[in-house]
């Protein structure tokens, strides 16, 4: 059974996020070891939109004067605790980025909400700034995403709402 360690991330993957697919209001990606066919982790991800007076003056001065650009927010992101220091969590977001590239569907960023200080490290480590007026929530321009890309990332298999 999964287990990261965070009870609302469990119970997330466990309880919900079946209902939240049947819904369409998010889509879920899961990270399985082919060896035990264990699931290793799983990211959410949906759309989401920035109100443009919510970025940094130098990035907002580049776009078209909407009100809200588009974007996408990985809801959640987790690593099962058998999984933990493989840099699977690092894979799983890269996945995400090109996820979002590869859709066909303008976003300017990848938005994400941090559960705490070591997640909004976790995320500034790959290049995520903060939000001036909520600093737990960070984003990335796909741009500068793209930049950060390395390696070539399989993608991770999609779960179907059940």
């Amino acid at each position: 059974m999964f287990n990261c360690g965070v009870e609302p991330l469990n119970d997330y993957f466990q309880v919900r996020v079946g209902q939240d697919m049947r819904r369409r209001v998010t889509a879920c990606y899961v990270a399985i070891d082919n060896a035990t066919d264990q699931i290793a982790g799983y990211y959410t991800l949906a759309a989401f939109g920035i109100v443009i007076t919510e970025l940094p003056p130098d990035l907002a001065k580049k776009l078209p004067r909407y009100p809200t650009v588009p974007a996408v927010k990985v809801g959640r992101l987790a690593v099962d605790m058998n999984y933990k220091g493989k840099k699977l969590g690092g894979a799983m977001l890269f996945d995400a980025i090109s996820r979002t590239c590869k859709s066909g569907i303008a976003a300017y960023a990848l938005v994400v909400d941090a559960k705490d200080e070591n997640a909004a490290a976790f995320y500034e480590h790959f290049g995520f700034q903060r939000f001036k007026d909520e600093p737990q929530t960070l984003f990335i321009p796909i741009g500068s995403a793209l930049k950060k890309l390395a390696g070539n990332w399989r993608p991770l298999a999609q779960t179907t709402a059940s």
